[in-house]
């Protein structure tokens, strides 16, 4: 069902540059057209960005992989007038529409999907198949919502080509590559995103959110979401028979004390009041009952909010590895901290944050609009920022309200992002991503009304 739109506007969230006091009716007035214009293109636009949504869903691809998926985005803009490129940091899509002096607004949609078997039993459900990076056979589905994050993107963009009499200004629509691995961000960067295209004056950006009902957005006015490090251990030993140990070096013995010390990063180590997370996803070793291995693999996410920590866990987790090798008189374990492609933690432009959620409060209804504590998951938009340019990246909710109000009561738990029954509701998810990331485009462009 649509969203019901609030009229009472304040002068603050829907211009620019603010109103004299004691003029919020006019501002009210000013931004009530807007948001009929609004309603009625995506009224026009639904049926289809529904059909779309459900094609993106039923075709994802894996990170690195976004051949047909860039490929549609592009067509999606260049049908609404964008001047596109693509092949922008791999497969990166920029289009960039200019409508007259006014500022630049960068929106960004990720595109690629998770080597995940899709369980959800729709009928549009993923039954796709492919090799990954390492040559396995893998499932491949959108259980983290990137398939609605560009439907969003798409209806957005051609609600501002059709509303473009409206307002002045320059658009810059990325679909990013690879945001799963934490790469594609820093790809489009390092490939002159903000050089061979208008530098952005400010970004936005959406994400899905399972744990709120459809028609709510989440959001801070700061610190969102985490440092995300991937760090991959090989615990080097010396193989041989099971009944003779003294023989060898075992290193699932030297790799289950590493397991154990590493937790000391966290509990004895960290600052209780500096959040951090140490978790070994993986360790995989040996083939046989008794036949003690050469080698055991051992696979890290590391989670942080302040640099400074994040640095302190890193060389804990080298010097814990390092210091178990040496007391068993093991060969030097080999350390792998992926660098290129880690996520810094993502700081909303607390301003432009303030700006935007107020309006989404009048927009959308306060009680729909929640203020959000940051959490240890990781985005790779979080580079933007990093980049020096104003961000603001917030929570779309996805959720039946009638699950979220059961599970809130105690009812049976809803599927999380990177689940295999993850889903949003599709069209009324659709119309809260185009109408909040509409508003809050035309809250930063130059308007003409």
């Amino acid at each position: 069902m649509p969203i019901k739109i609030l009229t009472a506007i304040t002068a603050l969230a829907l211009t620019a540059a603010p109103l004299p006091a004691g003029e919020p009716n006019a501002a009210a007035t000013r931004w009530q057209p807007r948001l009929e214009r609004i309603q009625a293109c995506l009224d026009k636009e639904i049926a289809s960005l529904e059909k779309l949504y459900y094609h993106l869903h039923s075709h994802p691809e894996l990170a690195f992989q976004e051949v047909q998926t860039s490929a549609r985005m592009a067509t999606e803009l260049s049908q609404l007038g964008f001047e596109v490129t693509t092949k922008v940091g791999g497969h990166g899509v920029v289009g960039v529409f200019k409508n007259g002096p006014g500022p630049t607004v960068m929106v960004r949609a990720d595109m690629d999907a998770l080597p995940i078997t899709e369980s959800t039993g729709l009928p549009y459900a993923s039954k796709v198949r492919t090799r990954d990076k390492e040559g396995n056979d893998v499932g491949v589905m959108h259980a983290c919502g990137h398939d609605m994050h560009m439907t969003s993107w798409t209806g957005t963009a051609r609600t501002l080509i059709a509303l473009k009499n409206h307002w002045q200004g320059t658009l810059v629509f990325i679909g990013q590559p690879a945001e799963e691995v934490g790469g594609g961000a820093r790809r489009m960067i390092d490939d002159g995103l903000f050089k061979r295209f208008p530098r952005p004056d400010y970004c936005l950006g959406l994400h899905c959110a399972p744990n709120l009902p459809h028609g709510h957005i989440g959001y801070s006015e700061g610190l969102l979401l985490g440092n995300v490090d991937t760090v991959d251990i090989t615990v080097k030993g010396v193989g041989g028979h099971g009944s003779a140990p003294h023989l060898t070096v075992d290193p699932i013995v030297i790799a289950a004390r590493i397991v154990l010390d590493l937790q000391t990063l966290v509990s004895r180590e960290r600052n209780p009041q500096d959040p951090a997370v140490v978790t070994v996803g993986s360790i995989h070793g040996g083939t046989k009952h008794n036949i003690i291995p050469s080698e055991v693999k051992l696979q890290l996410t590391v989670r942080s909010f302040k640099d400074e920590v994040r640095q302190g866990l890193l060389e804990g987790i080298q010097r814990i590895t390092k210091a178990a090798a040496l007391a068993a008189k093991a060969p030097e374990p080999i350390i792998r901290i992926e660098i290129d492609d880690w996520c810094p933690a993502l700081y909303n432009t607390p301003e432009l944050a303030k700006k935007t959620a107020t309006l989404f409060k009048n927009v959308l209804g306060k009680d729909n609009i929640h203020e959000v504590p940051p959490i240890m998951g990781g985005e790779d938009f979080s580079r933007y920022g990093r980049a020096g340019v104003p961000i603001f990246f917030y929570f779309l909710g996805t959720a039946d309200p009638a699950k979220h109000a059961a599970w809130k009561k105690g009812g049976p738990a809803l599927p999380g992002m990177h689940s295999e029954f993850y889903y949003p509701i599709p069209q009324p998810t659709i119309r809260a991503g185009v109408t909040s990331m509409s508003v809050a485009v035309l809250n930063l462009l130059k308007t003409v009304d």
